[in-house]
């Protein structure tokens, strides 16, 4: 989701306080352990402007563009898919916990 938000925002850098709003329910510790590993992984840059406090912005590398299409079939097939998963879940919670 943090790359999709990235990519719409492209080639622009987004504030993280500006990527916590547009990622609902995502806490601040998971949303920047996220940057942190994409970060690592070459997909986002960072840059920090020197205030108080800091501002962080966020963009998507050459590299983190060029997943854009593959993110579009994973999202297009979690689309027509989701009824799907929503019955095995039904089902598989509908099942006595036998541990």
């Amino acid at each position: 989701m943090t790359v999709k938000v990235l990519a719409e925002a492209a080639p622009y850098e987004v504030r993280f306080a500006e990527l916590q709003r547009r990622v609902p329910g995502v806490s601040q510790k998971m949303l920047s352990v996220t940057l942190r590993s994409l970060t690592r992984d070459g997909l986002v840059a960072r840059r920090v402007e020197p205030t108080v406090p800091p501002r962080v912005h966020y963009r998507l590398t050459e590299l983190g563009l060029s997943l854009e299409t593959a993110l579009a079939v994973v999202r297009a097939w979690a689309e027509e898919h989701m009824l799907d998963i929503d019955r095995a879940n039904e089902l598989h919670d509908a099942q006595p916990d036998v541990t």
